[in-house]
């Protein structure tokens, strides 16, 4: 498998180009604030087709190449229907005026085709099988995308803005709430291995592990019981 990762904008968000192999048709993760020519420099180095692109959730700094991206290769986006209108009207996602210079460099607005993300599903693009679990408390919509472990490929998380390492994403902007990210935390992070990778929305990659054993937002949560 091929993951090429790279931070973009004013806000270092990682953008994320997943595919089978180089040569291949690929997902796009969270192309943010001038994150469209980064996908274009990694599409051409690896050879890649995209086939869809899909957002961790609505925030400005995760999906302001949306549209470019999207219009470029004719390819739909996914996001949960939660967070949908930040994409048309991104100051309501953060409570504050942009701010004019920044603003001339975004393209804001929906692409021609947007697809909605449901909890619990399965998406099954580019050979790829992606499973959505919904994680609110950083925004209403906040996702993470999970891919199973594979021969010697480990389990992957793509966590957004939910698990940073060492951190997890801020809950003082509208549609944030401690407590709900918390409940995010214990129910999709505490359960998984402590093997499985997380590619997460800002920084360096991390494990569920090094989080489990280290990250003082996780001290004192436990994972739900099965069957609950």
């Amino acid at each position: 498998m091929l993951i090429a990762g790279f931070p973009a904008g004013a806000w270092g968000t990682n953008c994320y180009l997943v595919a089978p192999a180089a040569g291949e048709e690929c997902v796009i993760i969270d192309p943010g604030h001038q994150a469209a020519g980064g996908v274009e420099d990694a599409l051409r180095k690896h050879r890649l087709k995209p086939v869809a692109v899909v957002l961790t959730h609505g925030h400005i700094d995760h999906v302001a190449s949306v549209v470019p991206v999207c219009g470029a290769h004719d390819v739909p986006a996914w996001i949960h229907p939660a967070d949908r209108f930040m994409m048309s009207d991104p100051e309501k996602g953060i409570g504050r005026s942009i701010g004019m210079p920044l603003m001339g460099e975004l393209t804001v607005g929906e692409p021609d085709d947007v697809k909605e993300l449901a909890d619990g599903s399965e998406l099954n693009l580019a050979g790829l099988e992606f499973a959505v679990s919904h994680a609110p408390g950083h925004t209403k919509g906040s996702v993470t995308f999970r891919m199973p472990e594979a021969a010697d490929i480990p389990q992957i998380l793509f966590s957004g803005d939910l698990l940073f390492a060492g951190s997890i994403g801020r809950t003082d902007m509208p549609g944030g709430d401690h407590a709900e990210i918390l409940e995010s935390l214990a129910r999709v992070c505490l359960p998984l291995d402590d093997s499985t990778v997380v590619l997460p929305g800002h920084n360096e990659q991390t494990t569920i592990g090094r989080e489990r054993a280290t990250n003082p937002y996780l001290r004192g949560l436990a994972a739900p019981r099965r069957g609950m």
